[in-house]
């Protein structure tokens, strides 16, 4: 059956360049996207710019233009860069648009009318330089709740909680550093604390209901509290002048607050997508509608996602979303973005360096799951991990045979041997992948692919196509060996589609087929059908462009003076020694050798493959053969460096080091293989 389907990404905010952070949420939703289209619903990906606010105010007014300017300025800026990271959107809008201002006098209405907005007087803080009141996001100080330190004055990027800007303890104005002053002003809230919103706040947000991932639905019990708690807070959705947005109706100097009209912004691009295509609004928003909107957002922001947005929906008397999909930060290096270290990357910069972007969709898509857990862009690995699979074994199938088809049977294929394990393989895993894909658990269908495309190498190494040419009388088993490792490459090709569309572009160009659609992952290519000239199809990531990356991206900061040295810094860089800083750079785990196995060819190696607690086992190559019989290290425990760069080696890829102790000679029998004492577990970190 032909689903219907509307999905949206959160909304980014007119104010700053697109990052590699804000991709894995945009790349993430575009994979899902593209495989509900290869599967042949009708699904459209709307999104928009965030531009409202003080912060686009004052960065107008700082740069001499019109907010309206800027906007109009980030969101082609946006735009150019999505694009060039093949994110797909049906149709890309603004929220300072006719279509949003329309809505948000609507919500204001109508939820006037059911008496969930409320006028009120409320102190706010107010910056006595800049002369203006200030936004929550303008406020910062500690988390009233943990204690972290430069939080917003709304939410608590560290511990989630979310909190009145008054309840910042040692304040201070984000615009201007003083010390804001509380004042007091005339505000209108959404009843968020109404029993008709925590009522359907809790069956809504909960397990059963579905919406939400389990631990986002936790998270809101959390927020919820009892039923006999009511920890709902209202919401104060009006803003003073001077403001960039909309005007709240017949309150003059009041604005509606950005966070009211961002998400209002989803529906606004898809009512001007419908005007655009002919389709029907209210199919997918009527209270009744059957078709299906799935929201993709950040994990900081799923308490607006989660709470007030469907507590509006509902009452405005709208449908809520099928599903609320959060995901979580990315860190680079395995730390937070870093101006300094060159790894706040912008999208920009990365495709300036003329790095492919697929090779960061794929990256990012061996690393996502259906949860909210953080993702690392570990720049070695991205390497290591882009060459090996998609060049030495993905595209590796196609190159190795191509050339026989060609010169030897002008192109043209013969029946491939449907009964062949290899192709019969990926026939079999097509509906697993497909319900990984669906569930948004890309590092899981990434893995299952990769087998396939080792087990497709693994027949072409078998059959040796290159010995086969030499044989004159082996033509009809060549002829054969090439026609079946581009079935096995075309249908790989299907199962990739999603996340390497540009790719498949190129090999359906190659394969001389129409657009690759889900069916064709279990399908064959016909008797007789002719493949055109091979072209190679990517690029090696060559590791002096990451390199060039990073300095490119470095912000010239200022040497800290010596007096900021600490101690231990100024001890390491006389005596020799290293700081605490170096020391904690190296991500020591405990690791349970789960095989162990020596390696055919290698004097000294043993295969070890090792669980750190992680979801795949890692694989390391170690030189302990002198020392210790594999057969008696299966199931104990060791330490690992878990964040050494990935090593190519003859055997395969080395994925970390373990520990061990020798003497200065390392002779034979004087090695001594780390073990931690009774209790620790996979995954622990030393320190």
């Amino acid at each position: 059956m032909t689903r219907k389907i509307l999905v949206t990404s959160a909304l980014p905010y007119a104010n700053g360049a697109i990052h590699l952070g804000h991709l894995v949420e945009y790349i993430q939703t575009d994979i899902w996207v593209r495989f509900q289209k290869m599967r042949g619903h009708e699904c459209w990906y709307v999104c928009a710019d965030d531009t409202h606010g003080t912060a686009v105010m004052l960065r107008a007014e700082a740069e001499g233009i019109a907010p309206e300017q800027l906007i109009e300025r980030v969101k082609n800026e946006h735009m150019r860069d999505f694009a060039g990271f093949l994110v797909g959107f049906d149709h890309y809008h603004s929220t300072h648009a006719p279509e949003v201002h329309e809505l948000a006098h609507l919500f204001y209405q109508r939820l006037t009318a059911a008496g969930l907005i409320e006028k009120r007087q409320v102190r706010q803080y107010y910056d006595p330089v800049k002369t203006l009141f200030l936004p929550d996001r303008f406020i910062k100080g500690k988390c009233p709740k943990c204690g972290a330190p430069d939080q917003y004055g709304d939410n608590c990027e560290q511990c989630g909680a979310a909190y009145a800007p008054t309840e910042l303890k040692n304040p201070y104005s984000a615009v201007s550093g003083a010390k804001p002053e509380l004042r007091d002003s005339e505000h209108y809230f959404f009843r968020l604390s109404d029993p008709r919103c925590e009522h359907f706040l809790r069956a809504y947000t909960s397990h059963a209901n579905g919406v939400l991932q389990t631990e986002a639905a936790n998270k809101l019990h959390e927020w919820l509290g009892e039923a006999d708690e009511h920890l709902l807070t209202d919401w104060d959705i009006s803003r003073d002048a001077p403001y960039f947005g909309f005007e709240i109706p017949d309150a003059p100097g009041k604005f509606f607050y950005v966070w009211l009209d961002a998400p209002i912004g989803y529906m606004g691009s898809f009512q001007h997508l419908c005007a655009r295509e002919g389709l029907s609004f209210d199919e997918y928003f009527a209270p009744d509608s059957k078709a299906e909107l799935y929201h993709f957002i950040g994990k900081d922001i799923l308490y607006f996602h989660a709470l007030f947005w469907p507590a509006e929906l509902t009452h405005v008397g709208f449908r809520t979303p099928t599903k609320i999909c959060a995901h979580g930060f990315l860190t680079i290096n395995g730390a937070k973005m870093s101006k300094s270290r060159g790894t706040f990357i912008t999208a920009a910069s990365y495709l300036e360096q003329g790095l492919n972007p697929e090779w960061l969709r794929y990256y990012f898509a061996g690393k996502l799951s259906g949860g909210m857990e953080d993702i690392d862009l570990n720049l070695a690995d991205f390497v290591a991990r882009v060459n090996a699979d998609l060049i030495g074994k993905y595209v590796n199938i196609a190159s190795r045979t191509a050339g026989f088809l060609a010169r030897r049977f002008d192109g043209k294929l013969l029946a491939a041997d449907a009964k062949l394990l290899a192709l019969s393989s990926v026939k079999t895993a097509a509906p697993r992948i497909a319900a990984h894909y669906e569930a948004r658990e890309f590092s899981k269908a990434m893995r299952e692919i990769m087998a396939l495309a080792d087990a497709a190498n693994q027949y072409v190494d078998n059959v040796k196509p290159w010995e086969l040419a030499k044989q004159a009388d082996k033509d009809a088993e060549l002829h054969l060996a090439c026609t079946n490792s581009l079935n096995l490459f075309y249908r790989l090709t299907a199962l990739l589609k999603p996340v390497l569309p540009a790719l498949a572009e190129k090999a359906e160009a190659f394969l001389n087929i129409a657009p690759l659609v889900w069916t064709d992952t279990t399908a064959l290519l016909p008797a007789g059908h002719t493949i055109r000239a091979y072209h190679h199809l990517m690029t090696r990531v060559d590791l002096k462009q990451v390199e060039a990356l990073v300095a490119a991206n470095r912000a010239n900061l200022a040497p800290a003076p010596k007096t900021a040295k600490s101690a231990g810094t100024a001890a390491a860089e006389t005596s020799g020694t290293i700081g605490i800083d170096d020391f904690l750079k190296v991500d020591l785990r405990i690791a349970r050798i789960v095989e162990a196995a020596q390696v055919e060819g290698a004097e000294k190696l043993v295969r070890l493959v090792l669980d750190i607690g992680e979801e795949k086992p890692r694989q390391v190559f170690a030189g302990i053969k002198s020392a210790y019989d594999p057969a008696q290290l299966q199931g104990r425990l060791t330490v690992m460096v878990a964040n050494l760069a990935p090593r190519k080696m003859k055997f395969g890829l080395s994925e970390g080091m373990v520990l061990a102790a020798s003497d200065e000679t390392g002779k034979t029998g004087g090695i001594y293989l780390l073990s931690p004492d009774a209790g620790a577990t996979p995954g622990m970190r030393v320190k």
